[in-house]
């Protein structure tokens, strides 16, 4: 019997001499293999009917960047994107859009917001009157248009003041530590455990009335918050590696503190104040709901959703359009904040 690693198709493969020097026979011309000298190493002869070099099928050319059915188009990913965010894209052009109202108001506001017409008073939303007209014929749309400015300038205020306040606290109370770290917090607890609107109108009742007493109450209200969270993330940074080196090269403590614990220990605090910047809105409205804000006829949101209160029966639009204004300012402030504390926790 033949070996069956010796043996061919056509026939059992020719004896010859065996060995590492044995040299390589060509097969059986009946064999059906065709004729010419066949390598096995790669470094004999090359037969007539092999490819030449480089135009083999491994050497064609590369079609992983051709475009193919399967791979997205350019701007196809922004256009997904913004198709599995609507509310995020909805939020964002709301807020852009009374943002121009509050600081170009003329333009989108048809009618005077403090002249009225008197045979025009208490008509429902219509094409004239999108809003519909408040008891003196004002057309309400144009308030609210124009109300927008005192009111987000107040919240703007509240959030600057709770912001820079707070965080100033915050920051030395972290990195100082001791006993002015321990006076710090017991302040803030005691802060924390007082609800935020009451404070604000206990802060208010002293201050006084007016848009920028509000602001001021609001703030203040806010101050806790920001000094905690501040506190917790210079409690992380200056844990660093990078800052206690920069600490034992001689760096001073002030110069670390600015330089290198602060930036690392910001971005928290500015998520929050994107997210008290809602809250803020429906605080200062509040307080102008019950009468410490701009005086009359000063169209500040709060006031008008109050002038309308006597009126719920027969002209239910002077509260509540005004009233779906400011949950739907607020709510787009907190999705857009959402988003950003969303993006900054995939960063990290």
């Amino acid at each position: 019997m033949s070996d069956p690693a010796t043996t061919l198709p056509g026939g059992p493969a020719p004896q010859g001499p065996s060995g590492p020097e044995a040299p390589i026979l060509p097969p059986d011309p009946g064999s059906g293999l065709g004729p010419g000298p066949v390598s096995v190493s790669g470094s004999g002869p090359v037969s007539e009917s092999d490819p030449e070099p480089g135009s083999g099928p491994d050497f064609g050319p590369d079609t992983a960047s051709a475009p193919g059915p399967d791979r997205p188009r350019r701007g196809a990913g922004g256009v997904r994107a913004v198709a599995r965010r609507p509310g995020l894209v909805l939020s964002v052009l709301f807020l852009a859009l009374v943002l121009a109202w509050a600081l170009v108001p003329g333009i989108f506001a048809p009618f005077d917001p403090l002249v009225g017409s008197p045979k025009d008073k208490l008509l429902p939303p219509n094409g004239t009157y999108w809003f519909g007209t408040d008891h003196l014929g004002r057309d309400l749309f144009s308030r609210v248009v124009h109300g927008s400015s005192l009111s987000l300038t107040a919240t703007a205020l509240a959030v600057l003041v709770g912001f820079l306040v707070g965080s100033s606290l915050g920051l030395l109370s972290g990195y100082v530590g001791g006993r002015f770290d321990d006076a710090v917090m017991r302040c803030v607890d005691v802060l924390l455990s007082i609800p935020g609107l009451l404070l604000s109108l206990a802060v208010v009742t002293v201050l006084g009335f007016g848009t920028l007493n509000v602001a001021v109450a609001v703030g203040v209200a806010a101050v806790a918050g920001f000094a905690r969270v501040m506190r917790a993330d210079v409690l992380r940074a200056r844990t660093q590696v990078f800052v206690e080196a920069a600490e034992a090269l001689g760096v001073g403590r002030w110069r670390s503190l600015i330089r290198h614990v602060l930036p690392h220990a910001a971005g928290s605090v500015l998520v929050m104040a994107a997210l008290e910047f809602g809250t803020a809105i429906l605080a200062v409205s509040s307080l102008s709901f019950l009468g410490f804000g701009a005086p009359p006829p000063a169209p500040e949101w709060g006031s008008l959703v109050s002038e309308g209160r006597n009126y719920l029966v027969s002209a239910w639009w002077l509260t509540t359009l005004p009233g779906a204004v400011i949950v739907a300012t607020m709510l787009a402030t907190n999705r857009v904040a959402r988003a950003l504390d969303t993006g900054r926790g995939d960063d990290r």
